[in-house]
């Protein structure tokens, strides 16, 4: 029998990540743009995502585990040509990664149980946090509010009622 230790959240999510096994699966499910952001850590091009201009109620899931990572009163308009929010859905949800490339010193985001790479946390948000989350469309889907979240893991997971 294989001990399975779970890890969750504040909010109920479990954030175990992925075998090996559900990674592949859940691999093979992403477009090339897609797979270019979350695991090699690429950037889509400003003003161009799908999810810049969304504005319903809802939630912003991570694209490869579907872990909620923001929601909708969070994001805000930066200008930056990346959609912009000044919180995560739950501190645990998203992990900070100090970021050397490009000659720059970033603070990487990636989703907390799978490790995708979301985009890049700046100290030049709005109150109450003064942080902003500036995340590639391509690396989050869009669950508006009353609707169900994906759940490729099979973990059960849900936004509280």
């Amino acid at each position: 029998m294989n001990a399975h230790v779970t890890s969750r959240s504040s909010t109920g999510f479990d954030l175990t990540p992925p075998t090996e096994a559900e990674r592949k699966s859940l691999e093979a499910n992403l477009t090339q743009d897609e797979a270019d952001v979350l695991l090699h850590h690429g950037t889509e091009a400003p003003f161009c995502g799908g999810l810049l201009a969304q504005k319903d109620e809802g939630v912003y899931c991570c694209r490869l585990c579907a872990l909620p990572l923001f929601q909708h009163k969070t994001k805000f308009e930066s200008g930056t040509g990346w959609p912009s929010f000044y919180a995560p859905y739950d501190e645990a949800h998203v992990k900070a990664v100090k970021d050397v490339s490009y000659g720059m010193v970033r603070i990487e985001t990636r989703c907390a149980r799978c490790d995708s790479h979301q985009g890049h946390v700046f100290p030049d948000g709005p109150a109450p946090t003064r942080l902003r989350y500036c995340i590639n469309s391509v690396s989050l889907e869009f669950v508006k509010a009353g609707e169900p979240l994906r759940d490729p893991l099979h973990r059960g997971d849900h936004l509280p009622t």
